[in-house]
C-alpha cells in the first residue's frame, strides 16, 4: 500500500512540476508578448508609488492584461526600485516589459501638459502645450511673451497650478549669456538669482526639463558643462590645417559664425569664408562682431550700424581688429561649433544676403567683383523695398 501511494504522489509531484513549469512559461510569454494597448497613452507616475499602483492604473487603462504578472515580471528583472516619477508615453500594442523599461530607464517625461520657456535672441516665449498621445505631437494651448502682457493667459495659470506639470527651458543657438541668465533669473519658478554672467560661449544652447525650486545657478553650471563637453569633442575631430590655436578660438569663431548663417545647410560654407580670410590675413569684417562691442551682448542693439561704430577701436571690432575678437560673441550651437572646426573646402572670401528675408541664405563669392555684382542685387531689392513703402 506504501509503494502505492509513494507512486501516487511522485506522480502528482511530476504533474505539478509540469504544471507549475508551463505557468511560468506562459507567464513568461504573457509578459514579453505585444500589449493590448489600442492606442498610446499617457502614464502618469506620481513621486513616491510603486509598481503595484503603476500596474493597477494600467489594468484600468487597458494597456496590461495582467497586473500580477506585470509586478511579477518587475520582481524577477529587478526593476521594481528603479521606478521613475513623471509622465510616460506608452505606445499602443507596448508589451508588460517594454513599459517596465519605460518607466525605469527614462531620467526625463514623455508626454503629458508642460510649460516651455523659450530664450530667443530677440524675446523670451512662454508656451503652454500637451502631448496628443494619439498623434505624439503636441497641441499648443497658450502662447505669451511674459514680459508684453499684464495678465497671464488662464491657461498658464491652470497649468502651473497642476502637480503634474513638467517643465522645459530651450535655450536658443546665438543667444548671449547675459540674455539667458536674465530670462533664467524671472523665471518665478527656479530658485535663487544669479548676478555673475558666464563667459560668453560657455553655455549650450538645448532643450533642458527642470522642476519647480531647481536652482538657476545649477542649471547654468549644467550648460557651462554640457557646452565644454561639446567643444572638447569637436576639438578632437576638427581638420587638419586650421587657423585656429586653441578651442577658445574655436568658439570664438563658432560665434560668429552663429550669428552670420542665416540656413543650417550654409554653416559650413559661412565657415569657410571666415577660415580662408583668417588664412590670407584677411580682416574678417562681420557686421554682429562690431554689434558686440556696443552692446557687450546685453540686449538687442534694434537700428542700424553706425559709421561712427564701424569704426570704433574696441577688442571685438573685426573691421578695425585683425583676426579673431577677443571673446565669443554669443553661444553657439553644436551642430555650428562642429562646422567651425570642418569647414567646407572653398575659396569663397565674400558673401552677402541673397534677399531682404534673412532665411533665405547668402550668396557667396570667391572674387571682388562677384562680390559687388551680389551686393548690387541686394541694394536694386532695398531700393524697390523702399519705393514700395513710399507710395
Amino acid at each position: 500500500m506504501w509503494k502505492h501511494i509513494a507512486a501516487n504522489a511522485l506522480t502528482f509531484l511530476i504533474v505539478a512540476m509540469f504544471l507549475f513549469g508551463g505557468v511560468i512559461v506562459w507567464g513568461t510569454n504573457e509578459y514579453s508578448a505585444e500589449g493590448p494597448l489600442d492606442q498610446a497613452i499617457c502614464l502618469q507616475v506620481t513621486p513616491g508609488s510603486n509598481m503595484r499602483i503603476v500596474s493597477e492604473s494600467l489594468a484600468e487603462q487597458d494597456a496590461i492584461s495582467s497586473p500580477s504578472i506585470f509586478r511579477m515580471g518587475v520582481d524577477y528583472s529587478g526593476k521594481a526600485s528603479a521606478l521613475k516619477a513623471g509622465s510616460f508615453l506608452v505606445p499602443e500594442g507596448a508589451s508588460m516589459s517594454e513599459i517596465v523599461d519605460i518607466v525605469t530607464q527614462g531620467g526625463q517625461s514623455t508626454c503629458g501638459t508642460e510649460i516651455v520657456y523659450r530664450v530667443g535672441v530677440t524675446r523670451v516665449v512662454a508656451q503652454v502645450r500637451e502631448l496628443d498621445p494619439a498623434t505624439g505631437r503636441f497641441v499648443e494651448l497658450a502662447s505669451f511673451e511674459p514680459s508684453e502682457v499684464e495678465e497671464t493667459p488662464a491657461e498658464y495659470t491652470e497649468t502651473r497650478e497642476a502637480n503634474d506639470t513638467q517643465y522645459r527651458v530651450v535655450i536658443s543657438e546665438g543667444v548671449t549669456s547675459w540674455q539667458i541668465v536674465q530670462a533664467l533669473n524671472s523665471l518665478e519658478f527656479m530658485d535663487g538669482s544669479v548676478s555673475e554672467i558666464p563667459a560668453e560661449g560657455m553655455l549650450a544652447p538645448n532643450s533642458y526639463q527642470v522642476r519647480p525650486g531647481d536652482s538657476v545657478a545649477e542649471l547654468l553650471t549644467d550648460m557651462e558643462a554640457a557646452q565644454a563637453r561639446i567643444l572638447a569633442t569637436a576639438w578632437a575631430e576638427r581638420a587638419d590645417g586650421l587657423p585656429l590655436a586653441s578651442p577658445e578660438e574655436a568658439l570664438i569663431l563658432a560665434s560668429i559664425i552663429e550669428k552670420e548663417a542665416s540656413t543650417s545647410d550654409e554653416r559650413f560654407d559661412v565657415a569657410s569664408v571666415f577660415v580662408n580670410r583668417l588664412n590670407q590675413g584677411m580682416r574678417l569684417q562681420t557686421d554682429p562682431t562690431v554689434i558686440y562691442g556696443v552692446t557687450q551682448g546685453q540686449g538687442v542693439l534694434g537700428r542700424g550700424l553706425r559709421q561712427s561704430e564701424l569704426r570704433a577701436e574696441n577688442p571685438w571690432n573685426t573691421y578695425v581688429i585683425s583676426g579673431l575678437p577677443a571673446t565669443p560673441i554669443a553661444n553657439p550651437g553644436a551642430d555650428t561649433i562642429r562646422a567651425a572646426l570642418n569647414p567646407a573646402d572653398t575659396d569663397f572670401i565674400f558673401f552677402v544676403a541673397k534677399t531682404l528675408n534673412p532665411r533665405d541664405g547668402h550668396n557667396f563669392a570667391v572674387t571682388l567683383d562677384e562680390h559687388n555684382a551680389n551686393v548690387a542685387i541686394y541694394r536694386e531689392l532695398e531700393a524697390a523695398r523702399a519705393a514700395s513703402e513710399g507710395n
